[in-house]
């Protein structure tokens, strides 16, 4: 790879992630920040991961070979506007954005298609800020990528390559793809669990009883309900049309499954929750679900040869069975990389313990 210095406009979870995974594995690489805080450029100097000590301008970054867009959506694309003025002709921007049809549409009209390419890591949880930015973050998640058709594919094989160093996984779609996708596996779930949440408070009675009672599958469905109202806020409005859509087909579901229930159709419902547990249990690891009780928690690891293999070890030596055991490619709202299910309560709660002796940092559900 040519790439010699690297911008970050905003170094909050994501971005700080990329900027310590990439001063880890390519140390080389010269890298410049501007934030909205003094306090943060301050902390990542002092870290020695960026170059400079005071807050950046825009007119600093006119030499990078990268410009990544780390920050809010809606401020992202007012950053295009700065930056098309000054940036060298041989420089890329890309961003971070879980939403990619607004800035890629925002790219067409200033006629910005040469130089830009969209990206996704699907990492990070409600922690924000450069302090819970981790050098391993990226490790083994999915990072979607969404170039132009006007960009140059060298630069596309370039970045795609630049990504896989960091450890991430790299996925080529368009952004109309990524969106639809996104809308279907992350918006709509989150809609959902906050609408659930809210029918159970409307509908609850004046002792709360359903709040009092509200246990395993309740609580695990609707977990995701305590991210930023904030951010889903704007995600979905960012993700308007393809978030509408997806509530439209959720909607129908809802009364094919209502239809079956109200004519009393055994073999109509049976076969719905079938077709439905069937594909639940192709997916690779089993995350939570609303039906059984389940116990898992989730460790950082970092990629390196054995690393799995030294936790089962751990765990087998203190005569503690795992149920299932995976990496996590899509972190976007999980803590820790490798999630562990076992099979009880006390063998969950055993598990945290000793990992945790062993210098592993546990996050509990």
């Amino acid at each position: 790879m040519s790439i010699r210095k690297l911008g970050f406009i905003g170094l909050g979870l994501i971005g700080g992630s990329i900027v310590k995974t990439t001063k880890r594995i390519h140390p080389d690489i010269e890298i410049l920040a501007l934030s909205g805080h003094q306090s943060t450029i301050t902390d990542a100097f002092n870290q020695g991961l960026i170059i400079n000590e005071t807050n950046a301008s825009i007119e600093d970054f006119s030499d990078c070979d990268y410009i990544f867009l780390c920050t809010p959506v809606q401020q992202n694309q007012k950053y295009l506007e700065k930056l098309k003025n000054i940036m060298s002709s041989g420089c890329i921007i890309t961003d971070v954005g879980s939403v990619k049809g607004d800035i890629h549409r925002e790219i067409a009209s200033m006629g910005m298609e040469h130089c830009f390419i969209g990206g996704h890591p699907m990492a990070g949880s409600e922690k924000t800020g450069l302090a819970n930015a981790t050098d391993y973050l990226l490790e083994n998640a999915y990072y979607i990528i969404t170039p132009t058709e006007s960009v140059p594919r060298q630069r596309v094989e370039e970045f795609r390559e630049f990504v896989a160093s960091l450890g991430a996984i790299p996925m080529i779609l368009d952004y109309d793809t990524h969106d639809k996708s996104t809308a279907a596996i992350s918006h709509l779930p989150h809609v959902i669990a906050y609408a659930l949440v809210n029918m159970v408070k409307d509908c609850d009675n004046r002792d709360e009883t359903m709040k009092r009672i509200a246990a395993g599958g309740f609580k695990d469905i609707t977990r995701i309900a305590s991210s930023s109202p904030v951010m889903w806020e704007e995600i979905c409005l960012s993700n308007r049309q393809q978030l509408i859509s997806m509530i439209d087909t959720y909607q129908q579901y809802l009364s094919k499954i209502r239809e079956k229930i109200m004519d009393t159709d055994s073999s109509g419902i049976l076969n719905f929750f079938q077709d439905a547990k069937d594909y639940r249990d192709s997916l690779t690891v089993t995350p939570k679900g609303s039906i059984q009780t389940v116990f898992e928690l989730y460790c950082d690891l970092k990629d390196e040869a054995g690393g799995i293999a030294t936790i089962s070890t751990i765990l087998a030596k203190n005569h503690l069975s795992i149920k299932n055991i995976g990496i996590i490619h899509n972190r976007e709202f999980e803590d820790g990389v490798l999630k562990i299910e076992m099979y009880d309560h006390p063998s969950y709660l055993s598990a945290i313990e000793l990992l945790r002796q062993y210098q592993y940092t546990v996050y509990q559900r």
